[in-house]
């Protein structure tokens, strides 16, 4: 890896694109490196991930709704989208759309967190849609698609160590658009130039807030990652067609950091591969085994270790969670947000309250993606109680351990001190979740097989669940047309399947 400086060069200081940060990128996805048999392997397992929580959510309304948007661009022979027939195709852009929305709904795949946090199996839905749409065109293999998949997670995730976006209240998917532009390029063997340009458009078009996650939090959470897929097919569309961008994207002296960042005299580092340097950043990205915020996750195991020694909840006097700064601040009382002690607050919002999560995994000993965050379930007097007493403490050790770049040492839980009335305390303290690649209980394939069954037998035959692992597992010796195969069938009826005339398309 190679750790490239990036700051702010005045107008007049012509900077060469080599030295630009949109120029190393897109070098990195232009590369002809060999592909890592690990990192595959985890990009497989993310293929199946992210239909495991798309299936889940085919009925939730964004979905729907995305999915309704979709149904008004057919397209022969375009991609496929999660829950219809593989016999429908649709334009890339909106089947990017509806599929991202069904992945990001309910916030249960995977997650890299470093200077600013990541949700890198966004990158899958919009490259798999081009993949799909452009087989036959540019004669795609399942190969180029998994190149395109782990520099999508390559990008984003070097991004994420190097600048940190949450500071100036900027969304991730800034960092999530270029990914995917990088990623669509690398996988069409796009030339260098082009996927220069096109990632320096998606860099300029995905700039937002982070009020889609403050306060009330809406479904826009669910939106912004398929969104910024769309935005990355049409910037690559476009250099495609020879059409320049603003440049340069990162240093410009009106560009991001100067005005966006932290200002024209900062200065960021961003590690890269080398040129023949495989790609294995997705290595370092973790999945959920609970649907929830991931900095939540071991939180919910400790939850489910702690209440093995408590005998009577009501006793509880108050309970103090030390964690890292970025807990505190965005799932905790740090975010000084009422909503996250509000019982009728939206889905989105209780999913990032940890305290409204560790209440009901101490008190249930469960976590499920639709019970645990019912109203009824909510609105429980001894829950709202129990939930009222929770607190989260910001620790210097913790966020220490949050931000090093030693794996061993990373940790994203918290220790938990529980008080009861009589003064006695319960402590207790987890670094990572079980699941993780440092946990109790790594996820390996067979995890991730047993979420996707578990989560598709309402929705999805036993044989079709079958046919699409099967599929999935023979990824790299697939080409053309076979790569529309890569989609999951629903057996059951679909709200918006089909297309209806609400709206304007």
């Amino acid at each position: 890896m190679k750790v490239h400086e990036v700051r702010v060069y005045p107008s007049k200081a012509v900077l060469p694109k080599e030295a630009q940060l949109a120029w190393q990128i897109a070098r990195v996805a232009a590369d002809d490196a060999p592909l890592d048999a690990a990192a595959v392997e985890m990009a497989l397992n993310r293929i199946i991930d992210n239909a495991s929580v798309a299936v889940a959510a085919l009925n939730r309304a964004p979905v729907a709704n995305a999915r309704s948007q979709a149904l008004a661009h057919p397209r022969t022979d375009g991609a496929r989208v999660f829950g219809l027939s593989n016999d429908q195709g649709f334009d890339a852009a909106w089947a990017a759309w509806a599929n991202g929305t069904a992945v990001r709904e309910l916030d249960w795949h995977d997650t890299f967190l470093a200077a600013d946090y990541s949700h890198p199996g966004d990158n899958i839905p919009p490259i798999l849609a081009v993949a799909q749409q452009c087989a036959d065109r540019y004669r795609l293999t399942g190969a180029d698609l998994l190149r395109g998949i782990l520099t999508g997670y390559e990008i984003q995730i070097n991004l994420v160590k190097g600048i940190c976006l949450h500071k100036h209240k900027k969304d991730h998917i800034a960092h999530l658009c270029p990914a995917q532009a990088a990623g669509i390029g690398a996988m069409l063997r796009l030339d260098a130039d082009t996927i220069y340009q096109a990632v320096q458009q998606a860099v300029h078009v995905s700039f937002t807030t982070r009020q889609s996650r403050k306060g009330e939090i809406s479904s826009w959470k669910a939106y912004a990652p398929a969104h910024a897929g769309k935005l990355a097919i049409e910037a690559v569309d476009r250099a495609m067609r020879g059409e320049r961008a603003p440049s340069p994207i990162y240093e410009g002296e009106d560009s991001v950091i100067a005005h966006m960042l932290d200002g024209p005299d900062a200065s960021y580092y961003v590690p890269l591969p080398e040129p023949g340097e495989p790609m294995r950043a997705i290595l370092e990205s973790y999945t959920k085994e609970h649907s929830a915020e991931y900095q939540s996750q071991a939180l919910i195991d400790l939850a489910f270790r702690m209440r093995e020694s408590i005998s009577d909840f009501d006793a509880i006097e108050s309970v103090v969670i030390h964690t890292s700064h970025h807990t505190h601040h965005v799932i905790g009382t740090g975010s000084n947000d009422p909503q996250k002690f509000d019982p009728s607050a939206s889905r989105e919002t209780l999913d990032h309250s940890i305290m409204y999560i560790f209440a009901v995994a101490l008190e249930d000993g469960r976590w499920h993606h639709v019970d645990s965050y019912a109203p009824e379930r909510a609105a429980r007097p001894d829950t709202v109680t129990l939930w009222s007493k929770i607190r989260t403490v910001e620790s210097p050790e913790w966020t220490r351990r949050y931000h090093t770049h030693d794996a061993k040492e990373k940790a994203f839980g918290g220790r938990v001190e529980i008080t009861f009335r009589d003064g006695t305390k319960l402590v207790d303290e987890l670094a990572v979740a079980n699941a993780h690649s440092l946990g109790a209980s790594p996820w390996r394939r067979p995890d991730y097989v047993g979420k996707f069954r578990m989560l598709a037998k309402e929705a999805v035959s036993q044989e079709e669940q079958q046919r699409f692992l099967d599929v999935v597992e023979r990824i790299s010796q697939l080409a053309g047309a076979e790569l529309r195969e890569i989609n999951v069938q629903a057996a059951s009826r679909l709200d918006c399947a089909t297309r209806d005339a609400r709206g304007i398309f």
